[in-house]
């Protein structure tokens, strides 16, 4: 039904359905159904059970956190303040996360987690505990296979504690200034390590947004470091031309001098964008505010 009539909404599903029922008898019936006490987790787990198997070893896991934005919505259980990404500025609504797994050749896409929480519900502990339920749940079911891909959010101590505690692979958009990184026995901001990193190879790449195509010229290069009080050693791969500053990105994953390894990494992070924009075509097309 949903896919049918591309809404969630239970009349529209119920109209598509055709049953030899009223419109209002079957949206009862979806309600009810819709109210079953674990019916969201054993959906999930079946998602994720389909899904893992198409999980491969270098297949990206690209954690992507969003809103769910209800704007005139005054009285639905546990709405909470969400800073609304398309508009920039806050409202009121609610937190959602998705885990697509996608290759870095091809345009097929595995979901693999979607889910939606709040801050205000009784069992809120904090977003940190949330995103890491969500990373454990994935990663149980793919067996540790994959590379998580997160974007600037995913810059916390946290975060990368618990990733590397767990030997999980990521590649990982970190925020110039909020953190130091050793490199050469000394502590510097990435941004610092990044103004300082040779970028000695080239590309062009071409971005869609919003239906509009942009060309980027880019250089880059790479650094060996440690996060502070760790031993792990990994890599901060350095992006220039995106922005007006250097796109930092730390991984897991070995570097080396050599042009296909790198390029290899920076078109797995721009692999997101991709995905990005066919959450985005999800939400749109499947009218995902209009949930009750």
């Amino acid at each position: 039904g949903i896919q049918a009539s591309q809404s969630v909404v239970l009349t529209k599903v119920g109209r598509v359905l055709e049953e030899n029922i009223s419109i209002k008898k079957t949206e009862e019936r979806l309600s009810r159904q819709l109210g079953r006490k674990y019916l969201g987790s054993a959906v999930q787990q079946n998602l994720l059970k389909e899904g893992s198997s198409r999980i491969h070893r270098d297949t990206l896991l690209i954690f992507d956190p969003s809103d769910l934005r209800k704007k005139y919505a005054k009285k639905m259980e546990n709405l909470c303040t969400i800073r609304d990404g398309s508009e920039k500025e806050l409202g009121s609504g609610y937190w959602l996360c998705h885990v697509v797994g996608a290759e870095l050749q091809g345009e097929s896409v595995v979901p693999l987690y979607g889910g939606l929480y709040s801050t205000e519900s009784s069992d809120f502990m904090s977003e940190n505990r949330e995103w890491l339920s969500v990373i454990d749940s994935v990663s149980e079911s793919v067996s540790k296979r994959g590379i998580w891909v997160i974007d600037r959010g995913g810059d916390r101590k946290k975060v990368f504690d618990h990733l590397l505690d767990n030997e999980l692979r990521f590649l990982i958009r970190v925020v110039g200034c909020q953190r130091h990184l050793d490199v050469g026995g000394k502590g510097k901001t990435p941004l610092e390590i990044a103004l300082s990193c040779s970028c000695p190879y080239t590309e062009t790449v071409v971005r869609e947004k919003d239906g509009k195509e942009k060309v980027y010229h880019i250089s880059f290069g790479y650094r060996r470091v440690r996060l502070p009080g760790r031993d792990d050693t990994l890599y901060l791969l350095v992006v220039r031309g995106i922005g007006e500053e250097p796109l930092m990105l730390l991984t897991t994953e070995p570097l080396r001098r050599n042009r296909k390894v790198l390029w290899r990494m920076v078109r797995s992070y721009f692999r997101r964008w991709a995905i990005e924009e066919t959450i985005r075509f999800v939400k749109q097309s499947y009218e995902i505010e209009d949930v009750r």
